[in-house]
């Protein structure tokens, strides 16, 4: 169906590579420990969105021209990587704050902010479109997309757009499910800590540390 093969094979792939500890999950992870499971649902959804992007690039060959090009590669990876080491310096030495997060995760309706569990609330656009760069950014996902897809699309398929937009759709679904159950679990654990902002200190620079990390393997990475 759709010029599809191996849909099955396909599946199990896609869960066994969601599960695989990434920048996404840590940015999920790290927006969750900083501001609460809002934040992480939001920073999933940014970063759904940019599966989208490099979905719609793969059916229509972008990303292929993209992964050809060694200087695009190169410019797309080390953009990448400082975003990544930004984002790991700021929770490093992100000042925690003493007052109550409002509601039951912080969430302020009237302006669109999340409060954080003792940390600064960042704006609910602001954490969408970080999760969106972050993803969008990382020329790993490039050539994971331009690599794995094709293998699911039959070569003597007359519709192969319209295999890897269905392909694209499944794959932004179940990343979508497992990341949102990420923010979940990760903003529930970091709830029973709100009340301790020691501990909460040492999760944000846990969690810093291991973006600065990323992005540093991100900049020494290779085709």
């Amino acid at each position: 169906m759709f010029g599809i093969t191996h849909f099955g094979f396909f599946l199990v792939a896609v869960l066994l590579l969601n599960m695989t500890p990434g920048p996404d999950t840590a940015y999920i992870v790290g927006r969750s420990v900083a501001q609460g499971r809002g934040a992480g649902l939001v920073s999933a959804l940014g970063i759904s969105a940019g599966c989208c992007v490099h979905a719609l690039a793969c059916a229509f060959g972008l990303t292929a021209l993209l992964a050809a090009s060694a200087t695009a590669f190169t410019v797309i990876k080390f953009v990448g990587a400082i975003y990544l080491m930004y984002l790991g310096v700021r929770l490093i030495f992100a000042r925690q704050g003493g007052g109550p997060a409002g509601g039951a995760n912080g969430a302020n309706g009237a302006n669109g902010v999340i409060g954080a569990n003792g940390g600064a609330a960042r704006p609910l656009r602001q954490l969408f479109l970080s999760g969106f760069w972050t993803n969008v950014l990382n020329p790993k996902v490039v050539l994971f997309f331009v690599s794995f897809f094709p293998q699911f699309v039959a070569a003597e398929s007359a519709h192969k757009a319209l295999a890897f937009l269905v392909l694209g759709a499944v794959f932004v679904l179940m990343s979508t499910v497992w990341n949102s159950f990420v923010a979940w679990i990760a903003g529930s654990v970091t709830q029973r800590f709100s009340g301790k902002p020691g501990v909460k200190k040492w999760l944000d620079r846990t969690v810093g540390t291991a973006f600065v990390g990323l992005g540093l393997r991100l900049a020494t990475a290779t085709r």
